[in-house]
């Protein structure tokens, strides 16, 4: 975690459009616990601005004209703390946003988000949940392009098979869009048993966050495919 006081959320805003910042910080910082430290009108200033800043979460836009929040977000999701990332947009099914889940990010949002909803979705990342519905992820996957399905395929079946039979089912039920609590009761295990689990998961596979197991095991096709 980034080193600073108490429960503040430290915010780094990257958009091309002064506007579209001036009102992501004007939501945010109505709130007592979140706090904008830095903005970046393209992704190629984001590295210098983490490091300089240390911001606990970066709303990312994808469109930049030097360098894209999809190469910005690989590069943030490498560092060590990482901060978490959500990637913004205006359009619910936009493969940048498939591929920047893919990267590393957490989720995202679209750029006409009501306030109370940009609010608890920053929140909600520095909780560990990804900022995605089950019909908006169903949306994307349905938008992936086909280019290189068999490639995905092959490599997440290969994947999938390093996990133990408990893991393979906590997977496949966080696939669904089920809440650890939702997969705990569905699985007859304890909260903290889930979160343990998707921890040895994540390490297993080398992935970042939850929303990549679930785009891992889509990747695989049929539930039973390994």
């Amino acid at each position: 975690m980034n080193q600073h006081s108490g429960n503040e959320v430290r915010v780094l805003l990257v958009d091309d459009d002064p506007l579209v910042r001036a009102a992501l910080r004007l939501m945010l910082e109505a709130t007592s616990d979140i706090h904008v430290v830095a903005e970046a009108g393209d992704g190629a200033e984001v590295t210098a601005m983490a490091d300089r800043h240390a911001p606990d979460v970066v709303l990312m836009d994808i469109r930049m004209p030097t360098t894209d929040g999809l190469t910005a977000t690989r590069e943030l999701r490498q560092r060590k703390p990482a901060p978490e990332v959500i990637v913004l947009t205006t359009f619910h099914a936009d493969e940048y946003v498939l591929r920047a889940l893919r990267a590393g990010a957490a989720g995202f949002l679209l750029k006409d988000t009501e306030p109370d909803d940009l609010v608890s979705a920053v929140r909600n990342v520095m909780k560990g949940r990804p900022v995605l519905s089950p019909e908006v992820t169903q949306q994307l996957i349905a938008h992936v392009s086909q280019g290189d399905r068999d490639g995905r395929q092959d490599r997440a079946r290969s994947l999938l098979l390093q996990l133990s039979e408990r893991e393979h089912e906590i997977a496949l039920t966080l696939a669904e869009g089920k809440t650890n609590a939702e997969i705990a009761a569905a699985l007859y295990l304890s909260i903290p048993a889930v979160k343990t689990h998707i921890s040895r998961i994540l390490t297993k596979l080398d992935l970042n966050n939850r929303v990549q197991i679930a785009l891992l095991v889509h990747d695989a096709g049929s539930p039973d495919a390994t």
